[in-house]
This record gives structure tokens, sequence and C-alpha cells, in this order.
């Protein structure tokens, strides 16, 4: 009698879908933790750069590794906070949690926003202070200058908010995937991504592509099945 194969269970196996969760880090360890733990727990590979979990390539810089984790996840969870993030190239350029955001919203990935109520309050209190005339960014007007502070430690966040909110198009009633949850405590931001992605098999007969389960193609392939 000839031996039995030994097969690999984690072959068969369907792939489990990726969540991308992009933001700052500095200053929130403790929600970035809990946000990892539920996801992780609800059946998701969690692609999260705090917890290095984020493939990274050494021959590309962190930027590069960064956007290829958007391309490569199913969905993608931004968590808008008052700190900016890092990766800037310079001091008006875009941080890292900027560019994985712009990245989401050009490839049309799922996506889902928290917003800290810091970030939206400053909004609300600097819109008296913000030049109009310039539209691609909140700038404030002339001889007015902003001080980075805990609250708010640069005007690109407001950009960003922005930008989740696609305030990129004129027309409110043409904007979609632009809901940006605002969360005051880290229990509410809890909450929010326990409600939107404990029904783990429903998102993924949604968004888990048929093609991605390359065990049964290749099951298909060998029994001569179309």
């Amino acid at each position: 009698m000839a031996p039995k194969k030994k097969t690999n269970p984690k072959a068969t196996e369907p792939p489990r879908l990726k969540i991308l969760v992009s933001s700052a880090v500095v200053d929130w360890d403790e929600l970035l933790e809990s946000i990892y733990a539920l996801l992780e727990t609800y059946g998701y590979e969690v692609i999260m750069s705090h917890k290095g979990t984020l493939p990274v390539e050494p021959s590309v810089s962190a930027m590069d590794s960064c956007l290829k984790a958007v391309e490569d996840c199913d969905l993608f969870l931004g968590v808008i906070l008052p700190r900016y993030g890092s990766g800037k190239e310079d001091k008006d350029g875009l941080s890292i949690t900027h560019r994985e955001a712009i990245r989401a919203i050009e490839l049309n990935k799922p996506r889902w926003f928290l917003v800290h109520e810091h970030v939206s309050v400053a909004r609300e209190l600097l819109r008296p202070y913000r030049d109009e005339k310039i539209k691609d960014r909140f700038t404030l007007k002339k001889g007015i200058e902003f001080g980075s502070t805990r609250i708010l430690s640069n005007l690109r966040v407001l950009d960003l908010f922005e930008l989740a909110m696609r305030h990129d198009i004129p027309e409110v009633k043409d904007r979609k995937g632009n809901w940006v949850q605002p969360y005051t405590s880290e229990d509410d931001a809890r909450l929010f991504v326990s409600a939107q992605f404990r029904r783990y098999r429903e998102m993924s007969e949604k968004y888990l592509p048929k093609l991605k389960d390359t065990a049964a193609i290749r099951g298909r392939i060998k029994g001569g099945k179309s």
C-alpha cells in the first residue's frame, strides 16, 4: 500500500479578508491595540504597521511599502487623529497615512473612516479664518499663523478629513464612500469598529473575490471541470 500523502490543512483554508488600518501611531497605542484585537477576533487578517503586520519590502521606501499594502488589501479603515503622522518628504508634504487614504480612494477600496472629535471641532473653530480662495487645501488667511498643539498638530489633518468626506467632489449628491464617523472616547471608536466589522461572513461574501480561492481553482482545473 502506498503511503498516504501528507496534506497541509492551511492550503485548503479559504483566504481571509485583509483589512488595512491606516493611522498615525504615536500617543494612540491603546486604541490601535484594541482595534487590532477586535478585527482579528472577528476573523480578519489585520494589516497594521503599529503591530508589525504590514509587509515590508527592504528594497523600497516605507512609503512604497505602505502604498503597496493599500493596493493588496480588501478593506480599508482610516483613523484620522489630531496628530498628522510621519513620512512627510518636506514640511508641506503629505504624510504616509494621507497618501494611503488617497490611494484607497483612487482604487475605490471599500473604506471606512473614524475621526477624533478634536479634528472636527478644530475644523469648525478655524472655519472663519480659512482662506476660501485656496480650494485644494485648508489654508488660513494672510496674517494668521497656525500653531501646532495636541488638539491639532498640522492643518494637513483637516485636508485628510475633507478628503475622506470627499469634499473634492463639488456636488454632495455625487459623493460616495464619504461617511466619516466622529468619536469622542475610545469606547465610541471601538463600538463603531464592532458594529461595522463583526459581520465577517456577510463582509466576506460581499467583498472577498471568488478568484482568490486559488485552491478551488486548481482543483477545478485538475479535475477538468469548468
